[in-house]
């Protein structure tokens, strides 16, 4: 297989045509007689796209998703690195456990895997996890989550935020007062009540937004906001911005096309935490992340097995698959809209992830000479039908199921090897 790649006539970040020589790993200069040709007429070029927010399930829930899986998955979307949180079983929360999962993703191949580490110890909100050995392991860890369950213990928050600030970390919380939450299956509103569905309140995850970036200020330390869902998390951390706080947050593609009125099907296709919100919420998110209130799109990508799914609503899992649909989404709901750019969509899916993150030596560099050829070819022409038969994921939860949707990747290249060629797994 040819290592070296000449993509031709390719827009960068949706600029002027200009041709792109991917070789030993990286973007170079001129031309070279060696390397196959790619026609990228037509086609967009951005920097491998980065997750910050991905569940590969591995290890305990392999039934789910794998490494393997949840990475061909992530590079059929363009995504060159992604983020697994730490909800495993057992849970990522020693040294031993997330250097686990960095290997399996080396093995992978098909993109970078950085484990995120959990706050708490099997994500009980009990005592710390340790942070200190899991920053230092071969997986470098420098995002500690509890995802999937909220740290509420204020005392426990400051502490972690405290403690990563050694290493440069950041602690990514997911926003929920479980007390606010006892029993909740979708967002609260008259909708609920007329369906007969407990409520989730907004208030619930703005509250510990609010109480969260008052620590963050006062301790010093970096925060970022999981899956913002609600008008009132964009004002809150928009404030919060505004006086300084060192806090970051991210918006899933779901929160910026589907509604709450989906519940009404009571297929749970459409459950997911935070669950989807009103009509006025998903604008809200939408301006959030044009203005860079909110700074990042991030998938939450929550693969679930048919059993987990195919149920009544109170029993369903909450989670939807998000990595192979994301940029599709993002260019309906933002670019088709002229909310964002392309070099907007670089920003909010490349650059700004990596760096939260903090893997920007490698990943979210600009398409220049010299840099990582992590290079992502879309085509925001092409149209396609989402069918859950085609994916690549071990599971088939996707609430998008046989919708159009604009736009496809075309190929996807990790440190200038191919993983996806003409759509397909390279």
């Amino acid at each position: 297989m040819s290592t070296s790649y000449l993509i031709k006539n390719v827009s960068v970040l949706g600029g002027t045509p200009t041709d792109l020589l991917l070789e030993d790993g990286v973007i170079a200069e001129g031309s070279s007689e060696e390397a196959e040709v790619i026609d990228a007429t037509g086609l967009i070029a951005l920097p491998g796209l980065v997750d910050l927010h991905t569940h590969l399930r591995e290890p305990g829930r392999e039934d789910a998703e794998t490494v393997e899986s949840g990475t061909r998955a992530a590079a059929l979307g363009g995504f060159t690195a992604v983020h697994a949180m730490a909800n495993t079983e057992p849970v990522a929360d020693t040294a031993g456990v997330v250097e686990q999962v960095w290997r399996l993703g080396r093995e992978a191949g098909y993109c970078d895997v950085f484990p995120v580490g959990a706050v708490t110890v099997g994500l009980q909100g009990a005592q710390l996890a340790e942070l200190g050995a899991m920053a230092d392991s071969a997986a470098r860890v420098r995002v500690f989550s509890d995802d999937g369950k909220c740290v509420h213990d204020p005392v426990l928050m400051r502490r972690a935020l405290e403690y990563v600030k050694a290493f440069d970390g950041v602690v990514a919380q997911h926003a929920q007062e479980p007390r606010l939450t006892e029993g909740a299956q979708m967002n609260e509103g008259e909708l609920s009540g007329r369906l007969g569905l407990a409520g989730w309140p907004a208030v619930a995850e703005e509250a510990i937004i609010a109480r969260d970036v008052l620590l963050a200020e006062h301790v010093g330390s970096r925060l970022h906001v999981c899956h913002l869902s609600t008008a009132g998390s964009v004002e809150i951390v928009r404030w919060a911005k505004a006086r300084g706080v060192d806090v970051t947050a991210e918006a899933c593609p779901h929160h910026l096309l589907l509604t709450d009125e989906l519940a009404a099907t009571y297929d749970p296709i459409y459950k997911v935490n935070p669950p989807l919100r009103s009509a006025a919420d998903v604008e809200a998110v939408k301006a959030g992340l044009a203005d860079g209130t909110i700074d990042i799109v991030a998938t939450d990508h929550a693969p679930h097995p048919h059993e987990d799914k195919d149920c009544e609503w109170a029993a369903a899992a909450f989670g939807m698959l998000g990595l192979e649909t994301a940029l599709s989404i993002v260019q309906q709901t933002m670019v088709d809209t002229g909310l964002l750019d392309w070099a907007g969509v670089a920003e909010r899916m490349s650059y700004a992830p990596a760096r939260i993150g903090r893997v920007s030596d490698q990943h979210g560099r600009p398409l220049e000479v010299g840099e990582p050829a992590n290079v992502v070819l879309y085509d925001p022409t092409a149209t396609r039908t989402v069918d859950p038969a085609e994916s690549a994921s071990l599971s088939r939860n996707t609430p998008y199921r046989g919708m159009e949707l604009p736009g496809r990747v075309v190929a996807t290249f990790l440190r200038g090897k191919a993983t996806v060629l003409d759509g397909k797994l390279a």
